[in-house]
């Protein structure tokens, strides 16, 4: 890292950022009980598709916002400044915490439309950017850089994968386009596509566990959901399953349980 970049996501402002789009993406969702547009519970449920996950899914944002506020608080820490990892990470993770607050803004105010998918991919590309250090960074995580950078992040980049695709499903049905009698097969294939692509990650991840788990949580609630409805649906969410497991089972062959949870 060139000495220039070290000041930059090293100095007090993107500190501070970190922390404001931490808090900003967890206040935004309060917007409906203040009489701002509509929960993102009723966008989402009157676009419902067969790859939706069952309600129960989204009480995981309860620990995504309190595990990146944990984050932020960590990273402010003055022995955290010039912290290695970190000053890798600061940046996208303001952008990805950003992005969550003006994806729950626009979606409270004006539904699933085109745009919640250009946002929610852009808040994506900055937590795969986060997900790539980990994935390579070849020191040992300290205790505080597992538990409070590496989980909370890898997770909300798991859940992050999973959303981007529910949302395009969901915004494809908001301009009427359902698959009609091909839906079960086309969400199946979606679902596939999924699990591929998380199975590709884990991989290139060496294996990481929190990203999996969380997923697998994903594919749980759609075959919940989706999976009673439709047998495809629920055959795909088995596959994709499948996949991750032997992501997380090929990626760990480079490096070992120890590089993720210590000891």
């Amino acid at each position: 890292m060139e000495p220039s970049e070290t000041r930059i996501e090293g100095h007090p402002a993107v500190v501070l950022a970190v922390i404001l789009a931490a808090l900003l993406q967890f206040l935004t969702t309060s917007l409906p009980a203040l009489g701002i547009g509509d929960p993102i519970g009723s966008q989402s449920n009157a676009v419902r598709t067969l790859i939706t996950p069952a309600g129960w899914a989204f009480s995981i944002w309860g620990p995504l916002f309190a595990g990146t506020i944990i984050f932020a608080i960590y990273q402010a820490r003055p022995s955290q400044r010039t912290n290695a990892l970190l000053l890798r990470i600061r940046l996208p993770a303001a952008g990805a915490f950003l992005g969550n607050a003006v994806w729950a803004l626009y979606t409270q105010g004006f539904g699933l439309a085109v745009l919640s998918v250009a946002i929610i991919a852009a808040t994506l590309a900055c937590l795969i950017a986060i997900y790539r250090v980990f994935a390579r960074w070849e020191p040992k995580f300290s205790t505080g850089e597992r538990w409070l950078a590496v989980l909370p992040l890898s997770a909300l980049a798991a859940w992050l994968t999973a959303a981007t695709i529910v949302n395009i499903a969901a915004t494809l049905l908001f301009y009427g386009v359902d698959g009609g009698e091909a839906a079960p097969l086309i969400s199946a294939l979606v679902v596939l596509t999924g699990g591929i692509i998380a199975c590709l990650a884990l991989v290139r991840g060496r294996g990481n566990p929190f990203y999996a788990i969380v997923f697998l949580w994903a594919l749980s609630a759609i075959y919940a959901a989706g999976g009673q409805r439709a047998e495809p649906v629920a055959i795909a969410t088995g596959v994709a399953a499948v996949l991750v497991i032997a992501g997380v089972a090929i990626g760990l062959r480079s490096a070992g349980l120890r590089r993720w949870f210590g000891g």
